[in-house]
């Protein structure tokens, strides 16, 4: 005959084959009193998402559009200048269409990025003053981690390379603002498998576009385009020395 006292005392037992049962863990933060507590884990760092998109605010760009300060006008083409390119405020408007370069939708992308081309076709002399104008939007540009966006920013940045000689050399100073987001996406290449990858054709690869702006930067760098492209870059090889 067992007793009551007993057989409450069987119940609280576990059964013979039943896994033992572990005391839950707690998670708490690292480098605290807490972490030395029993029964708690510490939490893992937080990742930081170095790789994802940072969707940008509203710019001025978009602002002074509606606002109607550009001379510009939509085409089924493209854009319409309402006044002749050269004589424009450089100083004024291309800062502000470097700006647009972040924009992703429609019809602000068309406008920003014909316009930077058109006055980087026809611009001439008027370019070279307007560089340090220029960093810090070619720079917001690439901190966006947008792909589209920074293909987009490269074709330009390979452009403006292009209108002048004296551009290359003016841009060294300004690689620690402009290289560190590139060294990050140097080899985001688009793993496919067996298949074409047909971004190369349309000249959208990221990876392929970062080797060709970097080359281009030491072709018209100077003597210290390399070694400041290599101080920000390690992986990257110089193709005028090997």
């Amino acid at each position: 005959m067992v007793s009551g006292k007993e057989f409450r005392k069987t119940l609280r037992r576990p059964m013979p084959n039943a896994p033992r049962s572990r005391p839950t863990c707690r998670i708490v933060p690292a480098f605290t009193i807490q972490a030395n507590q029993k029964n708690t884990c510490v939490a893992p760092p937080p990742r930081c998402y170095a790789l994802c998109e940072r969707p940008p605010q509203k710019t001025l760009f978009r602002y002074r559009y509606k606002r109607g300060d550009f001379p510009i006008a939509l085409e089924i083409k493209g854009i319409s200048w309402k006044t002749d390119i050269p004589k424009l405020d450089f100083h004024f408007y291309l800062p502000m269409f470097f700006e647009g370069l972040i924009e992703t939708t429609h019809p602000y992308k068309v406008f920003a990025r014909q316009a930077v081309h058109d006055m980087l076709t026809y611009g001439g002399n008027k370019i070279f003053p307007c560089i340090p104008q220029l960093i810090i939007p070619i720079k917001n540009a690439f901190n966006t981690r947008n792909r589209e966006v920074i293909c987009v920013t490269l074709k330009v940045l390979q452009h403006l390379l292009r209108t002048s000689d004296k551009v290359g050399e003016a841009l060294v100073p300004y690689y620690r603002q402009l290289l560190p987001v590139l060294n990050m996406f140097k080899n985001c290449n688009v793993n496919c498998g067996d298949h074409i990858d047909y971004s190369q054709m349309r000249g959208e690869n990221v990876s392929d576009l970062i080797n060709e702006t970097l080359e281009l930067m030491e072709k018209t760098g100077g003597e210290d385009a390399f070694i400041n492209i290599k101080y920000l870059i390690p992986t990257y090889e110089s193709c005028l020395l090997n």
